[in-house]
């Protein structure tokens, strides 16, 4: 079962790796590297601070947490005691790749890129109800899409992520929904 599942993960990530445009190639990296998001983010909590107001410190400490629980399981448990090597380490395939950049760390299964933003896409909609945080989906696909152009992780290490990030923002949630906001924001007064 493992190993037909390893197969099809093998053969859709040939597939979809190979759609790539040069022309692309700086949109991928952009999208693939952290610190680009840094100006989302901040506008992320301008946005929390302006609609939650008081409320909103306990709003970012949760999805903080969220973010960093999220990228702990993924990189510090799941990716070392997987040991599934990325596309781009994987001498059956690699040669097959297009890798515009390098490779990353040793070990892909699965995407913490894919589970961070997946995880910061679906708190956000669960905590504020908003249909406009579904944009951050569109981003989020974006993100997990670009690792498979780029050829660092299997379409199965994205999917896997993503659940988890999901997995973990409805874990998140109910937490935020079982604190007692108004003590906690009386604490930090």
């Amino acid at each position: 079962m493992l190993e037909t599942l390893d197969k099809w993960d093998k053969a859709l990530m040939l597939y979809l790796n190979a759609l790539h445009y040069p022309a692309l190639d700086g949109t991928m990296i952009f999208l693939s590297a952290k610190a680009v998001w840094i100006p989302l983010y901040l506008l992320i909590i301008g946005i929390i601070i302006k609609i939650y107001r008081k409320k909103s410190v306990v709003v970012i400490l949760v999805i903080i947490s969220l973010i960093g629980a999220s990228d702990f399981i993924t990189s510090s448990i799941i990716k070392p005691l997987a040991k599934r090597e990325r596309p781009c380490h994987d001498t059956e395939i690699n040669s097959k790749l297009y890798i515009p950049i390098g490779c990353g760390g040793a070990y892909g299964f699965v995407s913490s890129h894919s589970a961070n933003t997946f995880a910061l896409a679906t708190i956000l909609l669960l905590i504020s109800r908003k249909k406009v945080w579904c944009l951050l989906y569109l981003w989020a696909f974006s993100v997990a899409y670009s690792r498979i152009y780029l050829g660092v992780h299997y379409p199965g290490d994205i999917i896997c992520g993503a659940l988890i990030g999901i997995i973990l923002a409805f874990v998140f949630y109910l937490i935020y929904k079982n604190l007692d906001t108004k003590a906690a924001i009386q604490r930090l007064q």
